[in-house]
């Protein structure tokens, strides 16, 4: 068979997947890729109503062109959707005709992040805690073993076909020999106080393994599989912040880079290490293995796989011999991506994104009408002002201006007459939003969340809407080694913000303790700082509070009220016993406010409201369903997510007073 090589780079783009145009609705237009739909909604009962999936579709995890028993080409695709990584899909390239197959375990949530087509035909995985074989040629899955945790970030075929895999977040190894159907788990390999990304993996002609890991500090480590121990193969003063590569070439020995300019090469063979400076030019042996992004196009007699699109569910086989090209419908079960985050926006829908696929979605209560389109990155958090909503984007902590009363263009790096517009980039300074404020006074928008993988500290994007400029604030000009994960316009151009010590994906926690600190907008300077609450690690959620006083969340257990004039803590209560956590998300919306100014708090077990006289909590409704997401308020009914539903809940007495009236509220 004349296999073809698919790999990507150290931790590819999430934009590498199979094109997401539009889905399988019913009414579709060629305005950046839209479609809408009417749904019934349903009572569940208690005043609860789900309003259905807010993106239908589901993503692949991997894809590969192959044959089955019978010679026929087909097509082998991991499904993932908000349940996790659920089945595996096989379509006919002949005729389209799809088939299901459902994993032999529990996904968990979990996924594939890296994939293999075998010299013998097979496909395999590892998330999850278990490693799986399918053969296309019986058409099932023929293997499945437990391992260590978690996920495999990378997998590789040896010499003698062994296949292997290594693991997130503690470089677990495991290998399964197809021929003698012996498998061995060699456990947790290399420790770290952070979460280590093995995206490199590769054998050499004498059997020894290496691998590369990042991302808060290089390494390659060499594996003697008889002994089972790994080595570093190169000394602590040569790791950088980043990731590790490691290739096979075809003289039979793996070739590998710490990262860091353009030389630092080494060439590995039975676990030595020889220091080689300038990259080689390498002749990879041909394996069919990458990331989540995996897509070989290749059939063995020549034919290739031109599109595969799981949103409008087209399979497209070209010939390039004949030239011909054959376009196939299929169908496959999905229950929907993840909700990220929604808001009532100024058109008197409810709008958010999801992931994975990355879309926008909008809800009309009022029609019972969906709209769903292709959105740009990750919508992290959103919120509006005015005639406006924002939204705050992973990665690359894009920052996002949408007019719904002008039609949708298509988002566009650098063009300017986009609608949604992308206003700026923070890069690796914010790579992953978790909040964006619009000041009320409408000047300014200011984004906040974690940094770029394997780093420590994010900064804050301070966009002016008149002057229509960006400033980046780094972490050491705020709290050094913390980022923002809340933020609250305070009177007088003050800004409320509380920290996270989490780091970057990947990265290294730092600080002990998280803190709330005030900003001077103006001067660009923190004017105070404290670890107000002992152990916090993250203050989840702020919202304002009657007399100048803030409401907030911790940990996502422990309720508090703070006044900012005199910086004392006036109440603190830890929830968990008697309500559970409140709802997340990477861009938590715990707080809601109606237009009375009476304030609720989404947790994950219901809904609750807080009296301003003693700041009591009051369960008002227990939910049918987890609220995995906040939340908006929008005519009579708080909106939440719960996977990937969008549910609402009727306030008595609050009916049809109009949307949110001003940012955050």
């Amino acid at each position: 068979m004349a296999w073809s090589l698919r790999r990507s780079r150290f931790m590819p783009s999430i934009h590498q997947a199979i094109k997401l145009a539009v889905g399988t609705l019913v009414l579709s237009q060629a305005l950046g890729g839209v479609t809408a739909s009417a749904a019934a909604s349903q009572e569940v009962g208690g005043g609860f109503v789900d309003h259905g999936v807010a993106t239908p579709v589901s993503n692949h995890r991997g894809i590969v062109a192959t044959v089955d028993g019978q010679g026929h080409n087909v097509v082998l695709v991991w499904l993932f959707d908000h349940r996790g990584g659920y089945a595996l899909l096989l379509l006919d390239a002949a005729t389209g005709k799809a088939q299901e197959f459902r994993m032999p375990f529990a996904p968990g949530g979990d996924c594939p992040y890296a994939s293999l087509l075998s010299s013998r035909n097979k496909f395999y995985t590892h998330f999850n805690s278990h490693f799986v074989e399918f053969d296309p040629v019986s058409r099932g899955f023929t293997f499945e073993h437990a391992t260590a945790p978690q996920m495999a970030m990378g997998m590789t075929e040896d010499d003698q076909g062994v296949i292997w895999s290594v693991t997130y977040p503690k470089s677990g190894v495991v290998s399964f020999d197809p021929k003698t159907r012996q498998f061995k788990d060699y456990g947790h390999l290399h420790k770290e106080n952070w979460e280590q990304y093995p995206r490199y993996i590769a054998a050499d002609a004498a059997g020894w393994i290496y691998f590369g890991i990042g991302n808060t500090r290089s390494l390659i480590l060499g594996l003697d599989p008889a002994g089972g121990q790994a080595k570093p193969m190169f000394p602590e003063s040569e790791r950088i912040q980043g990731a590790a590569e490691v290739h096979r070439d075809l003289n039979g020995k793996v070739y590998g880079w710490p990262g860091g300019g353009t030389n630092g090469w080494y060439e590995f063979y039975q676990g030595e290490a020889r220091k080689i400076g300038a990259r080689p030019a390498l002749k990879l042996k041909p394996i069919i293995t990458s990331s989540q992004a995996l897509f070989h196009r290749d059939f063995p007699d020549g034919q290739r796989v031109s599109e595969c699109d799981l949103v409008e569910r087209v399979l497209v086989i070209s010939d390039p011999k004949t030239g011909r090209t054959v376009r196939h419908r299929f169908e496959y079960t999905s229950e929907g991506a993840n909700i990220m985050n929604l808001a009532a926006a100024p058109d008197g829908t409810i709008c958010g994104g999801t992931a994975f696929p990355m879309r926008f979605f909008s809800y009309d209560p009022a029609a019972g009408r969906w709209t769903h389109r292709e959105a740009y990155g990750q919508w992290n958090t959103v919120t509006r002002l005015g005639n406006r909503f924002f939204v705050g984007t992973y990665t690359h902590g894009g920052l996002l201006e949408w007019d719904p009363s002008r039609p949708w263009v298509r988002t566009v790096a650098d063009k300017a007459d986009c609608n949604p517009r992308l206003l700026a980039q923070a890069h690796d300074t914010i790579n992953r939003p978790h909040k964006v404020l619009a000041t009320p006074d409408g000047r300014w928008l200011i984004m906040a969340g974690t940094p770029g993988y394997g780093l420590t500290g994010g900064g804050l994007l301070i966009w002016d809407r008149g002057a229509g400029t960006p400033t980046l604030l780094e972490h050491t000009n705020l709290l050094p080694e913390h980022s923002t994960m809340s933020l609250l316009a305070l009177p007088n151009g003050k800004l409320l913000g509380g920290s996270t010590t989490s780091p970057g994906t990947g990265g290294e926690r730092k600080a002990a303790v998280a803190e709330l600190y005030l900003l001077d907008l103006a001067g660009r300077k923190v004017e105070w700082h404290e670890p107000l609450l002992k152990g916090a690690k993250s203050y989840c959620d702020l919202a304002p509070a009657p007399k100048g006083l803030v409401y907030g969340i911790a940990d996502y257990t422990r309720f508090f009220v703070f006044d900012p004039v005199h910086r004392n803590l006036m109440h603190e209560q830890n929830v968990a016993a008697e309500f559970g956590r409140t709802s997340s998300g990477q861009g938590p919306r715990v707080f809601l406010r109606d237009p009375t100014g009476t304030t609720y708090i989404l947790f994950r077990s219901g809904i609750a409201r807080v009296a301003p006289e003693n700041y009591q909590l009051t369960l008002l409704a227990k939910s049918p369903v987890s609220i995995d997401v906040g939340g908006d308020w929008l005519d009579g009914r708080l909106y939440f997510a719960s996977g990937s539903h969008l549910y609402s809940y009727a306030l008595a007495g609050k009916k049809a007073q109009g949307q949110q009236q001003g940012p955050d509220q």
